[in-house]
């Protein structure tokens, strides 16, 4: 294990609004580790993004970060003097954002945006940024990096502006990039390449990653370790081989139960998670996940969630009902849950189908 870069502790992040106090991010402790690559996932709204604009101290009013610690190399984020947070922020950490068009000036050449990012953190002089801007270009893969400098953001392809929002957080050389659903919105060979580009800047360069995504397939390609977030709060962690082969809170085995596998036969139905995430103003007692959970019992309902307790090596989990003790009739029940007696009976007597044949009905659940 590496030496920690980042490090959160009991972080709550709050919005004052006219209906209610929001529990945006409520209580979330994890860590990364210098040059590792962690995956952030969940359903909208359960608090992702707002962590990661928590670490850089962006969360917008009327929203603000109430307690807990953001501890960067030791030192406290929440404590720093704007002076020092303009200086963490691009140089120590930088962000993709999740939409490159609204993320980039449409009436400012390409070129010219990347080295204001490096002018305005004056980490280099007017000449070195000039000179570093098709050199970054081409290391994100960007062809003809000597032309395209001077295209704006209107000129590029969906796939090529990600590339270009990648090389501006990569300017100024940060020791973690948090990147935000950086494949959202990209076909699937435009999400290929950015994802291989991804790995290999991980490699080449030893920059920590934080990927705050809801696509399952893209933590299994990128990432070591796996957080995942429910209504604000981690429900379960740990590594991503072992989080995908035994997850242990109900949500987690949802999410990867309600997505396609192409690396194994489908013997079994996507599972589909009912409902919707909870009002963060408003959250259910007990258990949040509680409402929509197929293994929920009283105790769910009544009693404060329980802490994240180790359930394997390296990996805990927050729920009084682990899938290690849910029984096969409960899990076959769950699995057909969104079927009528009699389609699940069908399904049972069907051989088994490859991943590749398009399921029937509709029966995924967005995660």
């Amino acid at each position: 294990m590496g030496q920690t870069l980042l490090q959160l502790e009991d972080l709550h992040t709050q919005f004052f609004t006219s209906r209610g106090v929001v529990r945006a991010v409520d209580g979330i402790s994890f860590h990364v580790d210098a040059g590792e690559t962690l995956g952030v996932v969940g359903e909208s709204g359960c608090g992702k993004t707002m962590t990661a604009l928590s670490i850089l101290r962006l969360v917008p009013d009327p929203g603000r970060i109430t307690s807990g610690r953001i501890l960067f190399r030791g030192r406290d984020v929440t404590k720093m003097t704007d002076e020092e947070i303009r200086e963490f922020r691009g140089n120590d950490v930088a962000m993709i954002f999740q939409d490159p068009m609204t993320s980039l000036n449409p009436v400012t050449k390409v070129g010219t945006q990347i080295e204001e990012a490096m002018t305005a953190h004056e980490r280099f002089t007017e000449r070195l940024a000039r000179g570093r801007v098709v050199e970054l270009l081409k290391r994100v893969r960007v062809p003809a990096a000597e032309s395209r400098v001077k295209d704006y953001p209107h000129q590029f392809s969906g796939g090529m502006r990600q590339r270009a929002m990648i090389a501006m957080g990569l300017s100024n050389e940060p020791s973690l990039l948090i990147a935000d659903e950086p494949t959202t919105a990209l076909d699937v060979t435009v999400q290929a390449q950015i994802i291989q580009l991804m790995k290999q800047l991980n490699r080449e360069l030893g920059t920590a990653m934080m990927l705050i995504t809801h696509n399952m397939a893209l933590v299994a390609s990128l990432c070591e370790r796996v957080v995942v977030m429910y209504a604000g709060r981690i429900v379960e962690e740990g590594p991503v081989e072992q989080i995908f082969r035994s997850p242990q809170h109900p949500y987690t085995w949802s999410l990867l139960r309600s997505v396609p596998r192409v690396d194994e036969a489908r013997k079994e139905r996507l599972v589909s998670i009912k409902g919707l995430p909870p009002d963060l103003s408003h959250p259910p007692p007990g258990c949040k996940f509680h409402p929509r959970c197929p293994f929920v019992i009283d105790k769910c309902k009544t009693e404060p969630e329980p802490q994240l307790e180790e359930v394997g090596v390296n990996q805990v989990a927050r729920c009084w009902r682990l899938m290690r003790t849910i029984n096969e009739e409960e899990l076959d029940a769950a699995k057909s849950s969104g079927l009528s007696k009699d389609a699940a009976a069908r399904l049972k007597q069907e051989p088994s189908a490859t991943v590749g044949a398009p399921p029937s009905g509709n029966n995924n659940a967005g995660s």
